[in-house]
């Protein structure tokens, strides 16, 4: 059974960093895309960014672009998500998700409907 665990979520200030951990529990699962979401009080869950199993193809979205980098250690079964330059509209619940076919489109990296799997999330909050 899949199981999706994130860690690394706090309190930072405007500018600080922050690096979230998602492990892979599963004895039989080997996701072929990983990927981060997140969602703020009163708003829809979002993409940020997401990875291949396979090659390391990256994603992400245009609003952590540049400030945000997530790569994985398969070896571990661990994805990260290294934010820096947090802004307090970073502020959110970050969630971990798997997929576990690869994608045909693009656009499938992006939407939430297309995960399989989902950690419990963990928060993230930014103070100005």
């Amino acid at each position: 059974q899949v199981q999706l665990v994130e860690s690394g979520g706090g309190l930072v200030q405007a500018g600080g960093s922050l690096r979230l951990s998602c492990v892979d529990s599963g004895r039989t699962f080997s996701g072929h895309v990983m990927g981060w979401f997140r969602q703020a009080p009163g708003k829809e869950r979002e993409f940020v960014a997401a990875i291949r199993r396979s090659g390391g193809s990256t994603y992400y979205a245009d609003s952590v672009k540049d400030r945000f980098t997530i790569s994985r250690d398969n070896a571990a079964n661990t994805v990260y998500l290294q934010m820096n330059s947090l802004k307090p509209e970073d502020t959110a619940v970050y969630y971990c998700a798997a997929r576990a076919q690869i994608p045909k489109f693009i656009s499938t990296y992006y939407s939430r409907n297309h995960y399989d799997y989902w950690g419990q999330g963990t928060q993230v909050t930014v103070s100005s």
